[in-house]
């Protein structure tokens, strides 16, 4: 299925920096959900010796890795990339939440939001379309 601008004329091709751009900056906001995630299922010592200074019992760890995995995965997958970023923005704003309860800072989980949905932004010419920077 071929995409097309607002006016329904089809979209060009983005350019080739564009694209390298935008999956370099998808490549980062990815990598760091990917590996806490990853951290989070295997139940690194690390990870499960500070959850409960976050407040979270070390038991819900493992639904919370499975939860940024899927999410992550889901931005990763150019179909399901929008579902994706907004469930991550959902998983990052309770990452914030949690870090402000907690008084520690919280840029990090802001940074990776802005970060994938800057690169969503940047691939996905219908995005541009919905929200075009003036």
């Amino acid at each position: 299925m071929s995409q097309a601008d607002a006016h329904g004329t089809p979209a060009a091709p983005p350019a080739k920096w564009l694209r390298v751009t935008s999956a370099l900056l998808s490549a980062l906001p990815a990598a760091a959900l990917l590996m806490s995630a990853v951290m989070k299922l295997t139940r690194n010592p690390q990870l499960v010796e500070g959850a409960p200074h976050l407040g979270w019992p070390v038991e819900v760890l493992f639904v919370l890795g499975f939860v940024e995995l899927g999410c992550t995965v889901l931005y990763l997958v150019p179909r399901t990339a929008v579902l994706g970023a907004v469930l991550l923005t959902g998983y990052l704003g309770g990452a914030v939440a949690t870090h402000v309860r907690i008084g520690e800072p919280f840029v990090a989980p802001i940074l990776l939001g802005v970060v994938l949905w800057l690169a969503l932004w940047l691939r996905d010419p219908r995005l541009k379309a919905l929200l075009p920077l003036r």
